[in-house]
Order: C-alpha cells, then sequence, then structure tokens
C-alpha cells in the first residue's frame, strides 16, 4: 500500500506498512521538496524508532540533505530547534498510537508544519526505486536546551505537588526535570520506557491511573502527556480528568489577564464543545474554527495575529513561543495559573464552561471516505431535528485509521447516545 499524509503526518504499522524503504523514499522527496541544508531528526521510544530513523537519514542524505539526529526528544522540542536553527525537521513517532504503529512527522523550515499543497509535492516525489543508502548523521544533544527554554519562562512553582504521567514517551526524562527545576514536587508515573509500552494504558488517552496517583499522593493536579508530547490532559486534585477544551478557555483567560489574549481571540476546531463557544462568547473571547488538526489551528493563528488555540483532545499551540501543540508548555502554563490563584483547579475548570453531554462513535470503515458527511446530509438534517435546535451533528473521516466518527452533543446524554448511535447504524450500513 502507499500511505499517505494524514491530519498529523504519516503513520501506519512499522516495518510492515510504514517500511524502512518507504521512511527512506520519503526522507529523500522531502528534501527535494523543501530543499537540503540541515535537517534534524528526533524520535520517541517505540522499538521501531531507531530504525525508521536510520531510513529517513539515508533518504535526506541521498535527496542532499545534512541530516543531525537529536535522538530521543518531544515533538515541539524538535519543532522549537527547528526555529532556532532555521531548518526542517522530522520526528518519527505516532503520536498516541499503540508501540506497533509509527509514523513520520515532517516539518518545514523554522519548525511549522506543512500546508497540504506541499505534503502533495511530497507525496507526489515519492520512488521507492531509488537506492537510499546508509549514512551515519551529525549527533546533537539539545535536550537541556529545551528544558531550559522552558525553565527560563516560568516562575517557582514550590509548594506544588504535580503527577506527571510521560506514557512511557519522549516526555519520560523532559517533564520531570522541567518540574523538578522550576521547584515542584513532582510525582512521576509511566516514564520507563522499553519500546513497547508506549502509551499502553497511560498518558493523555488514558488518564485512569494518573487520576488514582493523584489522589493517592494528595497532589494539586496531574498532568498526562502522550507519547510525543504534543498534547496533554489535565486531572484534578479529585481525580477527575479536564479535558482540552477547560483547558484552552482557561488558557485564554489566563492570557487576557495578563494583557496578551491578541485581538480578544482564541482559535479550537469543529471538536469543540458546544458549551465551550457559549462559554468563550459569555467572557467576551471570540472564536474562530477550524477543521481537526493542529496545524489548521496554526495556519488561523498565523492568519488572524493571534496568541491561542488548541484541540479538545490536548493539542494547545501558544503562537508567541511556540509552532505547534507542546503538552509540557502547556501543562506548565496550567500550573502556574492553578498555583498563582490558590485555587483547586476542580473549581477553575468547573467555573470556566459548562460541558454539553457528548459522544463519539468511530464506525471501522473499508477505506477512507472524507465527504461521508455530504453523503449522509439528508440523515444529518432529520436528526438535527431531534435535537429541537440545542445541540451538534459532526461526521468526519479520521485523518489516520480507516475510521468514520460521529460525534453528538445534545442537552442530556440519553438524546446525545441515542442520535449518535443511530447515525452511527447508518454509517456502518453505508460504507462499513
Amino acid at each position: 500500500m502507499t500511505l499517505k499524509f494524514g491530519t498529523d503526518g504519516v503513520r501506519g504499522v512499522a516495518l510492515t506498512e510504514l517500511t524502512t524503504e518507504y521512511a527512506a523514499a520519503l526522507g529523500r522527496a522531502a528534501a527535494q521538496v523543501l530543499g537540503g541544508g540541515r535537517w534534524l531528526i528526533g524520535r520517541d521510544t517505540r522499538e521501531s524508532g531507531p530504525a525508521l530513523e536510520a531510513a529517513v537519514v539515508a533518504g535526506l542524505a541521498a535527496g542532499g540533505a545534512q541530516p543531525v539526529s537529536v535522538g530521543v526528544l518531544p515533538t515541539p522540542a524538535l519543532a522549537w530547534l527547528a526555529a532556532q536553527h532555521d531548518c526542517p525537521a522530522a520526528m518519527i513517532t505516532a503520536s498516541h498510537n499503540p508501540w506497533h504503529d509509527n509514523g513520520v512527522k515532517i516539518f518545514g523550515a523554522g519548525g511549522v508544519k506543512l500546508v497540504d499543497e506541499v505534503e502533495r509535492a511530497i507525496e507526489g516525489a515519492i520512488d521507492l526505486h531509488q537506492p537510499c543508502p546508509p549514512v551515519e548523521p551529525l549527533v546533537l544533544d539539545e535536550r537541556d536546551r529545551y528544558v531550559l527554554h522552558l525553565v527560563d519562562r516560568h516562575g517557582s512553582l514550590r509548594g506544588l505537588r504535580v503527577v506527571l504521567d510521560c506514557a512511557n514517551g519522549a516526555m519520560s526524562q523532559v517533564a520531570p526535570a522541567v518540574f523538578t527545576a522550576l521547584g515542584a514536587d513532582a510525582v512521576v508515573i509511566h516514564a520507563q520506557p522499553d519500546g513497547r509500552n508506549i502509551n499502553d494504558h497511560c498518558g493523555a488517552t488514558h488518564t485512569e491511573s494518573l487520576a488514582v496517583a493523584v489522589v493517592e499522593h494528595g497532589a494539586t493536579l496531574g498532568l498526562a502527556f502522550d507519547g510525543d508530547g504534543d498534547r496533554v490532559i489535565a486531572v484534578d486534585h479529585l481525580g477527575r480528568t479536564v479535558d482540552g477544551d477547560r483547558l484552552i478557555a482557561l488558557a485564554a483567560l489566563q492570557l487576557r489577564e495578563e494583557g496578551a489574549l491578541h485581538h480578544d481571540t482564541v482559535v479550537v476546531t469543529v471538536m469543540s464543545n458546544l458549551g465551550f463557544h457559549k462559554a468563550m462568547a459569555a467572557a467576551g473571547v471570540h472564536v474562530v474554527t477550524t477543521g481537526v488538526g493542529d496545524r489548521y489551528v496554526l495556519e488561523a493563528l498565523d492568519q488572524g495575529g493571534f496568541s491561542i488555540g488548541g484541540e479538545q483532545s490536548g493539542h494547545i499551540i501558544y503562537r508567541d513561543v511556540a509552532t505547534t501543540g507542546d503538552g509540557l508548555l502547556a501543562g506548565l502554563r496550567l500550573a502556574e495559573y492553578v498555583h498563582g490563584h490558590h485555587r483547586t483547579l476542580a473549581d477553575l475548570a468547573g467555573e470556566v464552561m459548562t460541558g454539553y453531554p457528548q459522544v463519539l462513535v468511530n464506525v471501522k470503515v473499508a477505506d477512507r471516505h472524507p465527504r461521508a458527511a455530504d453523503e449522509l446530509a439528508a440523515e444529518i438534517a432529520e436528526a438535527e431535528q431531534a435535537l429541537g435546535g440545542d445541540g451538534r451533528i459532526l461526521i468526519r473521516a479520521s485523518g489516520t485509521e480507516p475510521l468514520i466518527r460521529v460525534m453528538v452533543e445534545a442537552a442530556t446524554d440519553h438524546l446525545a447516545r441515542a442520535v449518535a448511535d443511530g447515525l452511527a447504524a447508518v454509517v456502518h450500513t453505508r460504507f462499513g
């Protein structure tokens, strides 16, 4: 099969779908389209990472680039370093996916994600038949530089106890180093990667063990990162999950208090809860909505000159500081906000918005159907009538998996579930 760019790079089963041959060809094509010179290459902690990194390095060199390996490092750290060096970068990661998957995220010069046209150009330049001889890259250890960058931007967290769930991923050394340097009492869990335990019942998509640890240790809050560290989900002192919508809402209000919420605007995707939109309207904050994917959030931030945006899944971009979602940066900002206000995250998150019950059903399909919503327009219109004008329906194809996602928000859980299940059955019949 021929892999394509999804909403967040190229992704597939490591070494079978995403083969070393394909990774090398992708590296060569990326260098040909984006140019030679220095390229940074990083990876997360997956077992397949070294082999795929070596393949991408070989491809980049064959395409005329000068590859520089920075080893295991979070995606936002690699993007920040690419901005510091003003060069492109490639990250070997499948983000929140299981260990047996892997992928390649490519950043343009300056650490920015690629627009669709550039991704298509790279896909068009891939040639699996061109040889890419192995090469030894220059190795550069700049983990401490990223740590100091974050430490220098934040004040003391002395007196704050925080539990850090590092997902056995790329944040396993970085996040504890930053919080400890700032004086926090950091309790660290899931920070012993073995190549196969990344995201395994831990991290931003599995916060159950974090919730238990926060309560057991009497922590002020907990932070869960995903495998490559570009997203974060929080847990309050009662063990309750605080999702990206509430984190973004709090971030926007925090920036406004600091006089740094440019144009009184926040950027989110179509997945953000209807309650978020109502809360921001009540607070006098404008909301710009984009398609799913933090690169679309970044595009809107740059086009409007805005300072904050993100996704419900926990990708949060502080545009004045970063070029991509940075779970550690967002977690630090949240910890500062809670610590500085001398209030619990439970209180702050509860006050900032009232979420509408939201049901998300993932329907496995044989092939991706990017226009599924258009083909189901009549069924969606009928379902919207059942919501009585107080709710929302979104049907979209996954950008990374053969799934169609059915999302329904309604005034009650029962109504949201009933409408979502009904639409999911239609999707399964039509596309399954």
